[in-house]
């Protein structure tokens, strides 16, 4: 044991002394989603790269020398492959397809051919194209391991078959969820049974994340599955391309299949009558529908190649990840709060446990506690796993009967929670106090011992609370004479969703609307192809796009402060009249909708060309500005989504009479006023705003832990609140005390306290270089988490006045400079 243990540890120094030459990509990344593809080498595509240059290589569908040639270099490809899972080409053949849900349906393709249908059996940990089938079956069942096991056992005591129609069972070698294994042994049952009883009993077998690691054995024909689909990509990296090999005693099921595609036929009669003769000599041949993905399967050899001088065989593959894995599980089970509980609620089994079964591949799939027990939000997990370069996946991973097993998600919880709002890849990751998804870390051949003990590390660092944490304390109510020195320091709006913001001259009365100051992210960028709007989160040199507002000239000039394309101009400028003129008539507007925040919305899509080319070819997207402008209807209209969070005192009606602000009016009892808050392009409130108190004790905390000082337009708000006195006891004092506020009173008027705001990794984009760090998240990640989620900032909104109306009421506005009041909660 100890030998072995020697010989993996030396196995795994190779690895890394080659990963910077070999993998270059990686740089300082941890990656840890090979679950989801591997990572192709250096030396691989050095190799391709020289195959393609050197070689000339024609359609093989024609009969020239290079044509032929392509053909000639894809057979023995082929053969090469079914050789690389100990395959007999006498037994299987190897059908090339897109991937390994194209397999999948290519097979589905031939069952429902069958004039009586097909039985469908499937395993409740399967993929979702797995289960897709069952919309083609006549009757379908999910099945767990007992399940399955009392089916087979079923199907065998059957004397005679009774069953018409075919049946076809699926299930997955391992789980792409959480790497449990499952017995290779069951097709090899069910065809005994099939021979016994005379039923029509087939097996597909989803090896995709099984062969990614582990060696798959297909020598004896008799005990191996009848159609074993899997992805190139998740072995080598490179090429996107899938393999569906066929047991050749099974071929006759495609006879079924009603579709022929060019190249699988020999002859087609159109006119006059309808007919056409399938090709024969091979069962590939009369499948691969269409030009075959040549370059694609010409890479597989190079693939071949590299892969065995890198990492030498796949048993060796499997034993260097098992032994990672396990290093894994263990450290991620052995962090424990300072009370005791688990960090980690893992879903996997332990890969050396002999008592699991079929085993666990190299996958840990968990999710986070903090020690009272809540769950850690998975956007908030990914958003700091990012952060520090770590490369996983969050969510439900495609495997719906694995995740609803693993988080005991009954069928009711589930619709309950897509009634909800619900929705793959959205930000609902706990609902009714259970998560909808987990966190899974795969590892691959070029993993090491280094990537596993960083993430345990990172973890904990940011996870694990040894120390039990201080209760927030509760502010007593600020008398007003305390107060007295807070002002506006700054104000900032941002016209154009996600670019630059426009800084309001000091002193300059800025009109506050129903939804937000004015101007205020009325504009967004859109994506021509897909209508989402556009952000700095994946196109950071947006905050380098500068807005001047100049309303003696009725225009919106917009700047680039950065190096610039060849013949592209510098800026541009756009009325801020609302003339219809410049937008894209109704009825010629394209049907995808515009997406702000993953909600459908409604724009004015600007119809000028040289809108469109001016951002396009700064971005080096294709895209053109849209407005939203305030005052719409319907889907030309959006509502806040802000609220009091947990960290926050949670009833403001119980405390409004502690107020000693008697000045400030109560927000009118409505529901449309409190409940259905107006706002335009911004994510949640109409206003935001921060507190420079706060921003400087999170700065020394900052440099603290040897970071660089943030400034406040790194937090993108509109109203900057600061003191006009320099006494440093007064910022400690007031640092963070927005979290209790009500209501404010700014200048003459009155905004009622929204809740706290949830932030994202984009406040680490540096707003005068566009440039992208670690701080301030990795800080308040430590310093303001909440139940997971990381805040700084308050939302806001204007509370309209019940008074006499008079100038300042009818037209509201503040100014840099304003004398700001609180009232707490």
């Amino acid at each position: 044991m100890k030998e072995n243990k020697e010989a993996i540890l030396t196995y795994n120094d190779r690895l890394a002394a080659i990963r910077e030459e070999q993998f270059p990509m990686l740089r300082d990344s941890i990656y840890l989603d090979h679950a989801g593809t591997t990572l192709y080498s250096k030396s691989f595509m050095d190799q391709f790269t020289s195959d393609m240059m050197g070689g000339l290589f024609g359609n093989p569908h024609s009969a020239s020398a290079s044509s032929q040639c392509t053909m000639s270099r894809i057979e023995s490809i082929r053969h090469r492959i079914l050789q690389f899972f100990n395959a007999d080409p006498a037994e299987f053949d190897l059908i090339f397809v897109a991937n390994a849900t194209a397999g999948i349906k290519l097979v589905t393709d031939a069952f429902r051919g069958f004039s009586r249908g097909f039985d469908y059996r499937y395993h409740q940990a399967s993929h979702t194209s797995l289960v897709g089938v069952r919309q083609e079956a006549k009757d379908s069942f999910c099945l767990d391991n007992d399940e399955v096991d009392s089916w087979i056992e079923e199907v065998r005591s059957e004397k005679i078959s009774s069953h018409p129609q075919p049946t076809l069972f699926a299930y997955p070698a391992q789980s792409n969820m959480d790497g449990r294994r499952y017995p290779l042994g069951w097709s090899q049952q069910l065809r005994k049974a099939s021979i016994d009883t005379g039923r029509a009993l087939y097996t597909l077998l989803d090896a995709a994340a099984f062969v990614a690691t582990s060696p798959l054995n297909l020598s004896n024909a008799d005990a191996a599955p009848d159609f074993t689909v899997l992805s190139f990509y998740k072995i080598f990296g490179f090429p996107d391309l899938g393999g569906l090999i066929v047991r050749r005693d099974t071929a006759s099921v495609f006879k079924q299949r009603r579709y022929f595609g060019g190249g699988t036929v020999d002859m087609v009669v159109c006119i006059k009558e309808q007919w056409h003769a399938s090709k024969t000599q091979s069962l590939h041949e009369s499948l691969e529908d269409g030009t075959l993905p040549i370059h694609n399967i010409l890479a597989l050899n190079s693939a071949l190649e590299a892969h065995s001088k890198l990492y030498g065989s796949m048993a060796d593959v499997a034993s260097h990840t098992s032994f990672l894995a396990n290093r894994l599980f263990r450290g991620l089970q052995s962090i424990r709060h300072g009370n005791g509980e688990p960090v980690c609620i893992i879903y996997s089994a332990c890969p050396e446990d002999t008592n699991t079964g079929s085993g666990n591949g190299p996958t840990v799939a968990f999710n986070l506690r903090n020690r009272c027990g809540a769950w850690i939000s998975l956007a908030e997990f990914e958003k700091l796993a990012s952060l520090k370069s770590f490369h996983v996946r969050t969510g439900g991973v495609c495997n719906p009967g694995g995740i609803a097993a693993a988080l005991n998600l009954e069928p009711w919880e589930m619709k309950e929670n897509f009634s909800a709002g619900f929705r793959c890849g959205n930000d609902n990751d706990v609902m009714n106090d259970k998560p909808t998804g987990v966190i899974r870390a795969s590892l691959g051949a070029m993993s090491t011992l280094s990537d596993v003990n960083k993430f345990i590390a990172f973890i904990e660092e940011f996870y694990q609370e040894v120390h039990l944490p201080l209760p927030i304390a509760l502010p007593e109510p600020i008398d007003i004479r305390d107060a007295s020195d807070m002002i506006v320091s700054d104000m900032m709006v941002y016209p154009i969703k996600s670019c630059g913001g426009f800084r309001i001259p000091s002193h300059t009365p800025w009109a506050v609307r129903p939804e937000g100051l004015a101007w205020d992210r009325e504009w967004c960028l859109v994506h021509q192809g897909t209508g989402l709007a556009l952000s700095q989160k994946r196109y950071p040199h947006m905050a380098l796009l500068r807005p001047s507002i100049d309303f003696s000239a009725g225009q919106l000039t917009i700047s680039y402060d950065g190096p610039l394309p060849n013949g592209t101009r510098s800026q541009i400028s756009i009325p801020l009249s609302l003339n219809p003129d410049l937008f894209q008539p109704s009825s010629t507007l394209r049907s995808i909708q515009p997406r702000v925040c993953g909600e459908g919305v409604s724009m004015m899509i600007y119809q000028s060309n040289d809108i469109a080319a001016f951002f396009s070819g700064i971005l080096g997207i294709s895209c053109t500005l849209a407005r939203f402008p305030p005052g719409g209807s319907g889907k030309s209209m959006r509502h806040a989504k802000a609220h009091l969070q947990s960290h926050q005192i949670p009833s403001i009606s119980q405390n409004n009479n502690q107020s000693s602000l008697a000045d400030i009016p109560t927000p009118p009892d409505s529901d449309t006023e409190s409940d259905h808050r107006r706002i335009l392009l911004s994510n949640e409130s109409p206003i935001l705003a921060i507190n420079l108190s706060s921003l400087a004790i999170l700065n020394q905390n900052i440099i603290k832990n040897g970071g660089t000082p943030v400034s406040a337009e790194a937090f993108r708000a509109n109203i900057v609140i600061g003191s006009s006195s320099t006494s440093p006891s007064n910022s400690i004092n007031s640092a963070y005390s927005e979290d209790h506020w009500d209501r404010l009173k700014i200048g003459q008027h009155s905004f009622q306290m929204l809740g706290a705001c949830r932030r994202c990794h984009m406040v680490c984009i540096n707003q005068e270089t566009a440039c992208k760090s670690d701080e301030p998240f990795i800080t308040l990640a430590k310093t303001r988490r909440f139940n997971g989620k990381v805040f700084f900032g308050v939302h806001m909104c204007h509370i309209p006045a019940i008074t006499p109306e008079t100038k300042a009421t009818q037209y509201p506005t503040v100014s840099v400079g304003d004398k700001v009041e609180v009232a707490p909660i």
